[in-house]
């Protein structure tokens, strides 16, 4: 099912929707793993679960679609496939085109990508675009209901949360149909963000992304590398857990469920839940929210 069917239809119902995202496996029986993956979050009946693929050109594509229609074939839930364009020509998003389309994909999240290391194969590749908006409209064109990124404390190259905004604006002209959001930690901050957005004139539906933390290093990880800001309650569950991991986990757990019943409270489009691929972190968020 297309995705913004999905939002169209939960919306008429008076229901929040609530998806997961998944990574292909690495190493030998990707697709084996990924079924396994994909079986037990499968079974906790999310509106759609999206697949990622390898970011600053890596470029597991086939994986990605494959995991993708994997989960709608086998397992009868609705799928996003991850397509980053840094590194991509138009060349060979015209073959990513047709790959998707072979494999059933129906629905897209189109992203820029990280920038490829220098320990990158893609590293110093030539590439067409340097936006994700700049690939939408081929996709639209392509059949696929296509999703974009939403950040909202401001992508961390962006000067400012503006400018972020202002972004989200053109991948919405350029035809995206839904937005899922960077993960976050301070649902203030999502509050805010979600008014600019619609001051904006951003009118497609939002869903909010969220992932616990699980260690100091993960989350250190996740500030540096998405910019998301950490406020007093989870500084301060670091510092009480910081010597036993086991409780670390459970109020990072915790945490993000609480986050995610106040984000359905407040009434957002949807909830995104960054599972990391564990299963028992979608079961805690469907705990949760049941």
């Amino acid at each position: 099912m297309r995705i913004d069917d999905i939002f169209a239809q939960a919306k008429e119902a008076g229901r929040t929707p609530v998806s997961f995202e998944m990574f292909p496996p690495k190493g030998e029986l990707t697709l084996d793993r990924a079924r396994e993956a994909a079986g037990a979050l499968s079974a906790l009946s999310p509106d759609f679960i999206s697949v990622t693929c390898s970011a600053g050109g890596g470029g597991n594509f086939g994986q990605t679609a494959a995991i993708a229609h994997m989960i709608e074939d086998e397992f009868g839930v609705s799928s996003v496939a991850h397509l980053t364009c840094m590194s991509l020509t138009r060349e060979q998003l015209a073959a990513r085109v047709e790959e998707y389309r072979a494999a059933g994909v129906h629905n897209v999240l189109a992203l820029r990508g990280d920038r490829p290391t220098p320990e990158s194969p893609a590293f110093g590749a030539p590439s067409d675009y340097a936006y994700a908006a700049q690939i939408i409209p081929t996709l639209v064109e392509a059949g696929f209901c296509v999703g974009g990124a939403a950040y909202p404390e401001g992508h961390i190259e962006c000067e400012d949360l503006a400018t972020s905004v202002r972004h989200l604006k053109l991948k919405q002209d350029a035809g995206a149909s839904f937005f899922v959001t960077q993960l976050f930690f301070d649902n203030e901050v999502c509050y805010r963000f979600l008014d600019l957005a619609e001051k904006a004139g951003i009118t497609i539906p939002i869903t909010c992304g969220i992932m616990p933390f699980m260690s100091r290093a993960q989350i250190s990880r996740m500030v540096f590398m998405c910019g998301a800001s950490l406020p007093s309650p989870v500084i301060k569950l670091l510092a009480k857990y910081e010597d036993d991991p086991e409780s670390l986990v459970k109020a990072g757990i915790d945490y993000a469920c609480r986050q995610l019943v106040d984000l359905r409270d407040h009434g957002v489009d949807g909830l995104h839940v960054y599972t990391m691929n564990r299963p028992s972190v979608a079961r805690a968020a469907m705990g949760a929210l049941s």
